[in-house]
């Protein structure tokens, strides 16, 4: 890796690569992403817990992509759902899911104990119900969730209440399934080595080096505190993961503070772009980082993480910053947005933003209705 303070950034120059690296704006050394797949190895692993989110976070990465075209990728495999850290859902490479989990999921796997404790649960029942499900699915088996936890019933375990959610969970943390592209909207599960065989296994190190890579190519200039979040890695394997990466990365500082990006990413523009998203609430935009003060002023904190909960609102982006929510609301004929600003946004910034919006609609391939407040 470079030396530390090779290289000297403002927060406006770190905010503006950022953007470059989550693929919100042109990179100067990578091709745009042409698929699904590309995307998705770009980041290693991206926040899906919540689908329609997880599906936009594609698609504003495609541009001219439909849901429609998205969901026939995930049916293609070029990607897959599952729980490889922080216990939350990420999409990932099909490949890679294996290794994944078991490099960052097993802290996860390790601390479930005590959520099976409040469950009611034994280790064994955890067990015998992932055996079950191995068992059910085998041989190219696809269920609902439902039909899942129905399985589950009929052998004997107790699924009721989170039971089952927590069940299906240990199964797919211990590498058992996966999740596989809903069936209209009934989320469905099937074996991960039947849905995704010839799994990449390399050794500690170089999964290691891997993900330091992939994290900071997509999200540097950043922290190597960042990244121990977003992973849920130790300190000290954290550390070892960016050495491991080699001269791939390289350490700078921003406003003093040491950070590190992808090396290449030093060629990309540092100018300030006034520039127009609407991003998933769930993007790795906010959810890649601990720390997001370049994104969000303290003072919009709140109104995109109402109570603290972790469940962010979508954003309205000008510029790499937070200025303002917004929601939708599903119908047969049409979407409608509802936008919910954070600062004063002048006519031709709200027609912008309009703009926008257009884009997720044609996404969805909904005509949209877009309204503000009086």
């Amino acid at each position: 890796m470079a030396p530390t303070g090779s290289t000297a950034l403002t927060g406006a120059e770190a905010l503006a690569l950022r953007m470059t690296a989550l693929l919100l704006r042109p990179h100067p050394t990578a091709s745009p992403p042409g698929s699904v797949a590309e995307v998705v190895e770009w980041f290693g692993a991206m926040q899906a817990q919540d689908l329609a989110s997880g599906m936009w976070s594609l698609g504003v990465r495609l541009p001219g992509s439909t849901h429609a075209d998205v969901h026939a990728a995930l049916e293609r495999r070029e990607a897959l759902r599952t729980w490889p850290m922080r216990g939350t859902i990420h999409l990932v490479p099909a490949r890679d899911a294996r290794w994944l989990l078991e490099l960052t999921g097993v802290r996860a796997l390790a601390g479930a104990a005590r959520r099976r404790e409040f469950l009611g649960l034994s280790e064994a029942e955890a067990d015998r119900a992932a055996d079950v499900l191995g068992n059910t699915l085998a041989g190219g088996g696809r269920l609902t969730r439902a039909e899942c936890v129905a399985t589950l019933v009929e052998a004997g375990i107790d699924g009721a209440g989170q039971r089952g959610y927590h069940l299906l969970w240990y199964a797919a943390q211990r590498g058992v399934t996966c999740i596989a592209p809903n069936i209209g909207t009934e989320q469905t599960f099937t074996l991960l080595d039947e849905w995704a065989p010839g799994q990449h296994q390399p050794d500690r190190d170089e999964a290691l080096a891997t993900l330091a890579l992939r994290y900071f190519r997509s999200h540097g200039p950043t922290t190597r505190q960042d990244f121990a979040g977003w992973t849920g890695l130790t300190a000290t394997d954290a550390k070892r993961a960016i050495a491991a990466a080699g001269d791939d990365l390289t350490t700078v500082l921003v406003d003093g503070a040491e950070a590190v990006l992808h090396t290449p990413l030093l060629d990309a523009p540092r100018a300030t772009v006034d520039d127009m998203l609407v991003l998933p609430g769930f993007d790795e935009y906010l959810l890649g980082y601990k720390d997001r003060t370049l994104m969000v002023d303290p003072e919009h904190k709140q109104a995109i993480i109402p109570g603290g909960n972790g469940v962010f609102q979508a954003t309205v982006v000008r510029g790499g910053r937070v200025v303002g929510t917004w929601k939708r609301s599903l119908a047969k004929t049409r979407v409608t947005l509802t936008v919910n600003p954070l600062v004063d946004l002048e006519p031709s910034t709200r027609k912008r933003v309009e703009e926008a919006l257009g884009r997720y609609a044609d996404f969805l391939a909904l005509p949209p209705r877009v309204t503000w407040p009086d």
